[in-house]
């Protein structure tokens, strides 16, 4: 009998699917090609009425009983404290402790009780950057050594539709959450177009245009448009089509959405902050977010250098293509055979 391997991947159900739900998809996904004929997989896609909690750490472990699962994995920082075998837990970032006003009290509260106890437990731990892998051991006195830094890869499907009509644009994709740090960016985009003529509009996707009158003010006239949720067809599209995707965030366990761009094409500059060097590598261009007006002076050099953008295009899809979610899945099984 083929030792089981659960996956608790209970995000990637999700019908609007954003990081994690991307990654428990592209997990599971990818996984049975790297288990092989020597182990099987059991992934947990529903949880069961009542708390969450209640789920993650009654339900689930009396399932695993019940599978005589060899090793479970958490994707999402909820692994069961008490369970009947090994267990591996992906911790993406600790965003909860460093931007707790991004949380509710509700949510904060959980995660800052849980995840610290879920990190001593775990039998192996995996973070998608160094970063993360850092923060963590440094915040809850984790051994390194326990810890795999694996990391993620593009996630989105590569379209052929065509991108939006209309004035060139600058794109990042995001939310109204402070660390995502929009609101400079707004603010040094409009100080742009209003003062140095410049011809583009600014598209901020995934953020609600009903909860973003904060960003309008601050675009006071600008071309800012807010798209809310966007399928990930028209997501695609909107990333081919973008002159530049700038993803300003003060705070990221990895940065997917810069691998996204660098696999079509598409120009990055970040924020010198969290796990982003990390995604975008030298194939990206960078800004201190602490630096006033570091960020507009690092849009108006790239947005008035058609040569360095043509340049950054090659680098970009070199530097994406090292990123794979089958190098993730053999990585990832690689744990668990530490584990049997």
């Amino acid at each position: 009998m083929r030792p089981t391997i659960a996956v608790d991947a209970r995000d990637a159900a999700d019908p609007q699917l954003r990081g994690w739900g991307r990654y428990a998809a592209c997990l599971v996904g990818a996984l049975p090609a790297a288990l092989g004929e020597e182990l099987s997989l059991e992934a947990v896609h529903r949880g069961a009425p009542g708390p969450e909690a209640l789920f993650e750490q009654v339900v689930l472990p009396w399932r695993l009983r019940r599978l005589r699962a060899a090793v479970v994995h958490a994707t999402n920082c909820f692994l069961p404290l008490v369970r009947p075998c090994p267990g591996v837990v992906t911790i993406h970032d600790l965003a909860f402790e460093a931007w707790r006003s991004d949380f509710s009290p509700r949510t904060g509260s959980k995660y800052r009780w849980l995840v610290p106890r879920v990190a001593r437990s775990a039998e192996r731990m995996i973070c998608p950057s160094r970063f993360t892998a850092d923060d963590v051991c440094r915040r809850y006195g984790i051994d390194r050594d326990k810890v795999r830094v694996i990391p993620e890869a593009p996630a989105l499907a590569l379209g052929d539709g065509l991108p939006p009509e209309g004035p060139p644009y600058v794109l990042a994709v995001g939310d109204l959450r402070q660390k995502k740090n929009l609101g400079a960016l707004v603010e040094a985009f409009a100080g742009l177009w209003r003062e140095a003529g410049l011809p583009h509009r600014l598209v901020l996707a995934g953020v609600d245009s009903g909860q973003g009158d904060r960003l309008r003010r601050l675009a006071a006239g600008a071309p800012v448009q807010l798209t809310g949720y966007v399928s990930d067809q028209r997501l695609d599209g909107l990333i081919r089509g973008a002159e530049l995707l700038v993803n300003p965030s003060l705070y990221e366990g990895f940065g997917l959405v810069v691998l996204e761009a660098m696999a079509r094409g598409t120009p990055v500059l970040a924020a010198r902050a969290g796990a982003l060097p990390e995604a975008g590598g030298e194939a990206a261009a960078y800004f201190d977010p602490d630096e006033p007006g570091a960020l507009r002076a690092a849009l108006e050099t790239l947005l008035g250098d058609a040569d360095r953008r043509s340049a950054m295009v090659e680098e970009g899809r070199a530097w994406a293509a090292g990123f794979s979610w089958e190098r993730t899945a053999r990585e990832t099984v690689d744990v668990y055979r530490e584990l049997l």
